[in-house]
């Protein structure tokens, strides 16, 4: 049986979220805010939209700045974390969190362009 990161999972930003509803997804922002139990954390894309992140176990250590998550959107709109990652910056290399956020744009503005399913299963 496949688990979540065995699958497609398109990339996207908060806009998007209602699309993806019960679907894998990849979202790439920047924390905002841990909440107290580490079971939650608030991740905001390049336009400063926050969507929250669930997790099933607490975190166990500091989570700040870039990350990306993997896992399925909630009815609610948040998003059930199967793995996260911190993209850590390099020396003299910001992360431009609004330039990934126009990509991300292109990419479903032109699926023609970008096909993602095919590009995923083969």
């Amino acid at each position: 049986m496949s688990t979540i990161l065995d699958v497609p999972r398109p990339r996207i930003n908060f806009s998007m979220l209602s699309r993806y509803i019960s679907k894998p997804v990849c979202f790439v922002g920047r924390v905002e805010k841990v909440h107290p139990t580490g079971k939650t954390f608030t991740v905001a894309d390049g336009e400063g939209q926050c969507v929250c992140v669930e997790l099933n176990d607490p975190l166990e250590d500091e989570l700040s700045g870039i990350v990306e998550v993997i896992g399925m959107v909630s009815n609610k709109g948040a998003i059930m974390a199967t793995a996260f990652s911190m993209l850590r910056d390099e020396k003299g290399s910001v992360f431009d969190l609004e330039l990934y956020n126009e990509a991300v744009k292109v990419i479903h503005d032109f699926p023609q362009h970008y096909p993602f399913d095919a590009a995923a299963s083969g």
